[in-house]
């Protein structure tokens, strides 16, 4: 089993920043992939980034390309550096990771950006 503990989410005002931050128990390097979804009242869960741990690669949703960045470390964490936020990014964001074709999500923590 994996567990992923999120820390970093808040209340920020439009056009801020914040860096959410997701701690597995594992070392990165035994997970396959770790992404950060987002889930906005009444909207589906949503893919915002994504990183393939083994090569580093990364993917964003059109929505947040050039605005997040998401990043490891060479331990433990990956990273979700948010900048230049708009009320639309307000969610509950949730880290994932994919291990063995299994995957493990986080609690999730709540971003909310106000105008």
């Amino acid at each position: 089993q994996v567990q992923l503990v999120e820390t970093g989410g808040g209340l920020v005002q439009a056009g801020g920043s914040l860096r959410l931050s997701c701690a597995a128990s594992v070392s990165i390097f035994s997970i396959n992939t770790m992404g950060w979804y987002r889930q906005a009242p009444g909207k589906q869960r949503e893919l915002v980034a994504v990183i393939i741990i083994s090569g580093d690669n990364t993917n964003y949703a059109d929505s947040v390309k050039g605005r997040f960045t998401i990043s490891r470390d060479n331990a433990k964490t990956v990273y979700l550096q948010m900048n230049s936020l708009k009320p639309e990014d307000t969610a509950v964001y949730y880290c994932k990771a994919r291990r063995n074709l299994r995957d493990y999500w986080g609690q999730g923590t709540q971003v909310t950006v106000s105008s």
